[in-house]
């Protein structure tokens, strides 16, 4: 097997917040990343894609579609968000990063089979996104069969419109 890491870039803020969580349990808790009014990061994005080599393109896959479905499942998605208030997916669910990895890599599964149709041996192998200098989270993909996956429902993933 051989392995294709492509890296992608995106901005975006959050607010790191329980609910159920009092204000100062949540200040212990998350510290500067409670800040009421949120916070951002320019989120680095990796994704690893496993698979034998096609002996007639010399390609795991085809590296422009791979391009075409970050920037339509995930970049559209995530891109100069407000990860709290504009994507329903993390509307019960605190938007830290390790969240992210888990949702745009059930975000990338569920659509993988559609954009690969001609390299079915290809696989998602892992997502890892770099936060900030000091802060990296990654998900190694098993199989769909293997990983505990995080539901996300159509509707989840919609971006709320601006009036």
């Amino acid at each position: 097997m051989t392995t294709l890491t492509r890296r992608y870039h995106f901005a975006a803020s959050h607010r790191l917040h329980v609910e159920q969580l009092s204000a100062e349990e949540n200040a212990a808790l998350f510290g500067k990343c409670n800040n009421p009014f949120g916070h951002g990061h320019n989120y680095v994005l990796s994704v690893k894609v496993e698979g034998p080599v096609n002996r007639n393109t010399g390609l795991i896959v085809n590296v422009g579609a791979l391009d075409r479905m970050i920037e339509a499942v995930i970049l559209r998605v995530f891109s100069h968000r407000n990860l709290n208030s504009d994507l329903a997916c993390f509307a019960n669910r605190v938007p830290t990063t390790e969240n992210v990895v888990q949702a745009i890599a059930d975000l990338l599964e569920k659509g993988w089979g559609a954009w690969f149709e001609g390299c079915p041996e290809a696989r998602l192998a892992a997502i890892h996104v770099q936060e900030t200098e000091r802060n990296s989270f990654e998900m190694v993909m098993k199989s769909h069969l293997d990983r505990q996956v995080f539901p996300l429902r159509a509707e989840s993933v919609t971006v709320k419109a601006y009036k």
